[in-house]
């Protein structure tokens, strides 16, 4: 079991091409033992955004704290604190910061499969 506060873990800057004023922390992945998936913490600066991107995974959002909107291709969807989102597969896609104070979400993804190549680091950085 890993118990630990989240501002135990280290926030590192997303540094995927299109990525601005983002970090993540890799709260519980497979260093963990965590065997099907990864919680990401994600804090979005005011103006930035995570890149415009898909991938071969699914991932599932909840945003904790500040305002801001994710791209659904050119749709935009106005996010909040407690706004779920869920991304299926290949969908172009982008989070960004509309507010003044940060944009925080937890952002959950599947372990890397095969052949689908590696699940977090396509999307953001990270080692997993």
């Amino acid at each position: 079991m890993k118990v630990v506060h989240y501002d135990q873990v280290e926030a590192t800057p997303v540094g995927v091409e299109g990525a601005a004023g983002c970090r993540m922390r890799c709260l519980i992945d497979h260093t963990d033992g965590a065997p099907t998936f990864a919680m990401r913490l994600f804090e979005v600066g005011a103006g930035g955004h995570t890149p415009k991107h898909s991938h071969a995974h699914e991932h599932e959002v909840f945003v904790l704290e500040g305002i801001g909107m994710v791209l659904e291709g050119d749709k935009e969807h106005p996010l909040r604190a407690g706004t779920c989102v869920f991304v299926p597969p290949n969908q172009l896609h982008q989070f960004r910061n509309t507010g003044i104070g940060p944009l925080k979400f937890l952002c959950l993804i599947p372990h890397e499969t095969p052949g689908a190549g590696p699940q977090c680091a396509a999307s953001c950085g990270c080692d997993g």
